[in-house]
């Protein structure tokens, strides 16, 4: 047999979350160009296959996982909002500190203010701290400038963030975030100032999906029509903050234009759960910000599992609502808030978590011509990753083939 292999990963456990878990006991998986060339029993290897790859690893009995995939960051930004934590707890409310002048607009300040340098620099170590859990794959956010100089500069960072560590980044304009000052009280004409953003950062190509903050203290459904008339235009999916804090009519709105997300959804609607189920939205879980926010009202996850809508999880890494930087964490809260078992939240944190960044057809589970982004754990199932806090039992990570250590 001729070396067709770059490299031979075996003693490995697999879960390829193809069909639950989709275990593959005494495994073996074998890595072409950055993507899956096989993978199977490593009994059922071909003959000669140890002799003729390039490398072999033995996993030592781990298990390996897709590699996370981190579908709804806001993870560049500048600053931080521990003032507004502790005010909420001194009993100011999340739409209290917002109207304010607080809230996003306090990011957006700090963001508007640094230098793109400076940007990044605050941004690589809340990545860094993803990428030690097993995380391959994130989606990053604007919506921190408000304007078409900062908007271009956060995702400028984020495809740097790309360029200067191990990680696939997906870039998602939100310019539809919140109104700027400079716009207070003229909704509809800053709606039409960032529809007019979109065609700039579109012929830039700085933009992969395009979201929105559809609510009382965002934008309304119409508003929110408008920013995705403008998205479709230019040939970009949409998702959608929805039902975060009120029933607006987010989710039918973004399951019409066949939304890849709809995201939080604390307040869905069994409307809003049939639209998603038939427009094949994933529903992106967001228990960070439902934690933080000490929220009492939960997405109806047993609603979303009878309708057959795919459940994602995110950390939801932003500075003001979820400072949260692990995805494992996030797992096991998705189980312990919500009662999502533990296959859930790993289907949320790779399937799913794909298919809301309309890549599932690239990454997300093991399976033949896929991207070789898979990680490796030192664990005794697959439900020993939503299980334990604080623990990182991540022993190695694999990156379009090519392997690194755990820790950046």
């Amino acid at each position: 047999m001729s070396a067709t292999w770059d490299t031979l990963f075996i003693n490995v456990h697999l879960a390829t979350m193809a069909d639950g878990y989709g275990e593959i006991r005494d495994g073996a998986i074998a890595v072409r160009d950055g993507r899956i060339a096989w993978l199977g029993p490593r009994a059922e290897l071909p003959a000669g296959a140890l002799e003729s790859v390039r490398a072999v690893h033995d996993g030592g009995g781990c298990w390996l996982t897709p590699g996370l995939i981190d579908c709804h960051t806001h993870i560049v930004h500048a600053g931080n909002r521990s003032d507004e934590f502790e005010a909420r707890l001194n009993g100011a409310t999340y739409e209290d500190i917002a109207r304010a002048g607080g809230g996003i607009m306090s990011t957006v300040r700090a963001t508007r203010a640094a230098t793109e340098d400076e940007l990044l620099a605050q941004s690589l170590p809340r990545v860094a701290s993803l990428l030690a859990e097993g995380v391959t794959t994130i989606e990053i956010k604007s919506g921190y400038g408000l304007d078409l100089e900062t908007e271009a500069k956060m995702l400028r960072v984020a495809r740097r963030v790309g360029r200067e560590l191990p990680v696939s980044v997906a870039t998602t304009f939100l310019g539809a975030h919140a109104l700027p000052p400079e716009f207070a009280g003229r909704p509809e004409h800053y709606i039409a100032e960032v529809c007019a953003m979109l065609d700039t950062l579109a012929e830039q190509g700085l933009a992969d999906a395009v979201d929105a903050f559809c609510e009382r203290i965002g934008f309304s459904a119409e508003q929110t029509e408008r920013v995705f008339v403008a998205a479709q235009r230019h040939g970009l999916p949409v998702k959608l903050h929805a039902e975060q804090l009120s029933d607006q009519g987010g989710a039918q709105l973004v399951a019409r234009y066949g939304g890849l997300s709809a995201d939080h959804l604390e307040h869905l609607s069994a409307d809003g759960i049939a639209a998603m189920a038939r427009a094949g939205t994933v529903a992106v879980l967001l228990p960070g910000a439902y934690y933080f926010l000490r929220e009492t009202v939960q997405p109806p996850v047993a609603a979303l599992r009878a309708a057959g809508v795919p459940m994602a999880l995110a950390t939801d890494c932003n500075p003001g609502t979820s400072p949260m930087t692990s995805l494992l964490l996030t797992m096991n809260m998705g189980c312990t808030l919500w009662r999502l078992t533990p296959q859930e939240a790993l289907a949320g944190c790779t399937i799913h978590a794909a298919r809301a960044l309309g890549r599932a057809h690239d990454i997300g589970s093991l399976a033949v011509g896929k991207r070789a982004d898979f990680a490796l754990w030192r664990i005794a199932r697959p439900a020993d990753l939503s299980y334990a806090i604080g623990f990182n039992p991540c022993v190695g990570v694999v990156n379009a083939g090519q392997w690194r250590a755990p820790a950046i």
